[in-house]
C-alpha cells in the first residue's frame, strides 16, 4: 500500500506493531490462523496449547477466544477446549446465500471508485496471489485471496455490508484449506482477471456479475470438497 519501499516501512509497521494492544494482537493472530486455515475444521485445542503456540499468556488468550467464540469462528468445547466448527451443508447453503448477496454489491460500489492507484494495487495483490499459485503454496494463495477482496470491499464505502462479509470469511476461510489440500493450488477457480478487466473499463455492472461468478466458483468448490467430489470449475 502506498509507494514506500519495505526497507522505509519496516520502522513504521514495527512502531505500529510495538503500541498494539497484546490483546488485539493475540486476537489478531489467532483470528489469521482460523481465516487461513491453520486450524483445521473439527480440530480440537486447548488453552494451554493456544498460549504456547502464540507465546502468550492466558489472560489475552482467552479474550480472543471469547472474541472468536461469539463471531461463530471457533466453538467451545468445555474443558478449555475449543474447536473450529465443521461446515455443514445448510451452513454451506446459508454462506452461498450471503456472499452471493453481499459480494457483488461491495463489488459494484468499489467499481464506482475504483481509481488508477487502487488498480495497480489490485494488480500487484493479484500477481503475489499468482506466484504462490505456481508454487503451490497454499498460505501464499489464502493470505493474497483474502486480501485481493478485502482490498475491494473496503473501497465500497459500506463499513456494515464488509463487516459483515469478513465475518462470513471467517466461517468458510477453513474449509478453503481443505479444497486446497484436496485439489491443489492449481486447479482454484479465478475470475480475477476478468474482475480486473471490468475494474479498469469502470463496468460496474459487469464486474459485480464476475464477483457473483467468482463466489459461486468457490463455493461450489467447497460443496465438492466436502462431498469427495472431483474439482469443478
Amino acid at each position: 500500500m502506498g509507494s514506500e519501499s519495505p526497507a522505509s516501512a519496516a520502522p513504521a509497521a514495527s512502531s505500529a506493531e510495538a503500541k498494539r494492544p497484546i490483546h488485539q494482537h493475540v486476537y489478531e493472530r489467532l483470528r489469521n490462523m482460523i481465516l487461513f486455515g491453520d486450524l483445521a475444521p473439527g480440530q480440537g485445542v486447548t488453552i494451554q496449547g493456544l498460549t504456547t503456540a502464540l507465546e502468550a499468556g492466558m489472560t489475552p488468550v482467552r479474550e480472543a477466544l471469547r472474541r472468536l467464540i461469539s463471531e461463530g469462528a471457533l466453538t467451545h468445547l468445555g474443558n478449555r477446549r475449543v474447536t473450529v466448527p465443521e461446515l455443514t451443508h445448510a451452513g454451506l447453503e446459508e454462506l452461498r446465500f450471503m456472499r452471493e448477496t453481499l459480494e457483488p454489491e461491495l463489488t459494484r460500489r468499489a467499481a464506482e471508485r475504483m481509481t488508477e492507484a487502487h488498480l495497480a494495487e489490485l494488480n500487484a495483490c493479484d500477481n503475489v496471489l499468482n506466484l504462490a499459485i505456481d508454487r503451490g503454496d497454499v498460505g501464499g494463495y489464502l493470505m493474497q485471496n483474502y486480501r485481493f477482496h478485502a482490498l475491494i470491499y473496503a473501497l465500497a464505502d459500506a463499513p456494515i455490508m464488509a463487516t459483515t462479509v469478513d465475518q462470513l470469511w471467517l466461517r468458510f476461510g477453513p474449509s478453503l484449506r481443505v479444497v486446497c489440500g484436496r485439489y491443489g493450488t492449481s486447479n482454484l477457480p479465478d475470475k480475477h482477471v476478468e474482475l480486473l478487466a471490468a475494474f479498469t473499463a469502470r463496468d460496474a455492472a459487469l464486474a459485480a456479475q464476475v464477483m457473483a461468478e467468482d463466489v459461486a466458483q468457490g463455493m461450489t468448490q467447497i460443496r465438492a470438497a466436502l462431498d469427495g467430489q472431483p474439482a469443478t470449475r
